[in-house]
């Protein structure tokens, strides 16, 4: 069927009592903002509780759901036909023309499910129900009629206008992007950062992040790889503010100056450090990282505890608990895996010890960085001011 209107289904946001304006204004904005990737003219809604799309021009269906179904806040997207309120007779003719279309093969059970916004409609729900399943009926007597486990559900609700829809496709849920403040994501050109990005901005969260860029260590491709990272997630989570900090000084001098097997964890405190210094230059609530307990070395509780320690911004960890296999998945499921296995490695793989503590103390981890006092606030300062930025965008 070639649909011009589409119901937009949400989830959380229903139930946000005296914020709920706020909250579906951010999400029509948001959907206004994924339409423009879309070829055509659209026009976006709401209406007591109901949000609507409608295609004003022609459109392409499946580029118009890829884009849909990256809005967070959307928890599904039903296809529609929309009818002026012309009288029984005419609903019935506009439902039954709807089922042959619709369905090719009549082979199914069914219930009609109506609804009434407008009390003043001459029929109750009920009664509308069963005299629209009775046209039906009488249009295919192939079908059958299975009031609890119908395999197709047609939906009638009467308000301003008369909605028939009866599929729905799923969004990704979460919370509209805009609605929980901002926050610096560290991200890497592994798996596991991108994934926690996607995790965030579904709660709503408006995402900058921060790339630590080792040249000639790392290559410009590993840079590329981060850049097309960042723009997949973008897809989810609109255009992304990237700072790329060139670090390999500070790794250097670390290197030189501290004992190897802390080598990581001094490393990832002055990235924590500097990622900070973005985040509150932009006004962020907070850091987040792709940090999963017990992964690698320095994701065990005594090395996240030293890690933290040089944040005064609170540090997310999205996947905290989650298994590998559990971010692999996500990570396929939003377009990210294949890129972030490509062999171009970030510095965080170059510069690892052979065999890095597991139980840092960090009365020993702040006596080694004694041993930086003499260039390292001069060195963080160049990093800071010497860092590109990139606006990532789908």
């Amino acid at each position: 069927m070639n649909y011009q209107a589409f119901l937009i289904k949400y989830g959380e946001i229903a139930v946000k009592g005296k914020n709920r304006h706020i909250f579906e204004d951010t999400l029509l904005s948001q959907i206004q903002n994924a339409l423009r990737r879309v070829e055509g003219e659209f026009h976006v809604s709401k209406e007591n509780g109901r949000m609507y799309v409608e295609a004003l021009s022609a459109y392409d269906y499946e580029e118009l759901m890829d884009a849909l179904t990256k809005v967070f806040g959307v928890v599904g997207i039903c296809p529609m036909v929309r009818l002026e309120d012309e009288g029984f007779d005419a609903l019935a003719e506009a439902i039954v023309s709807y089922v042959e279309e619709a369905y090719e093969d009549k082979h199914f059970t069914f219930k009609v499910n109506a609804r009434r916004a407008r009390k003043n409609y001459p029929m109750t729900s009920m009664e509308l129900a069963a005299a629209l399943g009775e046209k039906i009926l009488d249009a295919f007597p192939e079908v059958r009629v299975d009031v609890h486990k119908p395999q197709v559900c047609i939906n009638v609700e009467i308000r301003s206008h008369i909605n028939v829809y009866s599929t729905e496709i799923p969004g990704p849920g979460g919370m509209p992007v805009g609605t929980a403040g901002k926050a610096m994501l560290l991200l890497s050109g592994g798996i596991d950062s991108p994934v926690a990005g996607y995790m965030i901005a579904k709660r709503g969260v408006r995402l900058e992040a921060t790339y630590f860029h080792a040249p000639p260590y790392t290559s410009e491709r590993a840079k590329q790889k981060v850049i097309d990272l960042a723009k997949i997630v973008a897809r989810y989570s609109g255009p992304i503010k990237l700072n790329i900090v060139n670090f390999t000084e500070i790794q250097l001098y670390i290197y030189e100056k501290c004992p190897h097997d802390q080598l990581t964890i001094i490393m990832r405190r002055y990235m924590m450090m500097i990622a900070e210094h973005f985040a509150k230059e932009s006004g962020c609530l907070g850091l987040i990282t792709g940090e999963s307990i017990g992964q690698v070395a320095s994701q065990t509780m005594p090395s996240l505890a030293v890690t933290n320690e040089v944040c005064t911004l609170p540090v997310y960890r999205p996947l905290i608990g989650f298994d590998k296999q559990e971010i692999v998945d996500i990570s396929y499921k939003i377009d990210a895996y294949e890129t972030s296995i490509l062999p171009f490695e970030d510095c965080c793989t170059i510069f690892v010890a052979k065999h890095p503590v597991t139980k840092p103390n960090l009365k020993s981890i702040k006596k080694s960085e004694t041993h930086l006092q003499e260039k390292i606030e001069e060195m963080m300062q160049t990093a800071i001011e010497t860092a590109e930025v990139i606006y990532a965008e789908p």
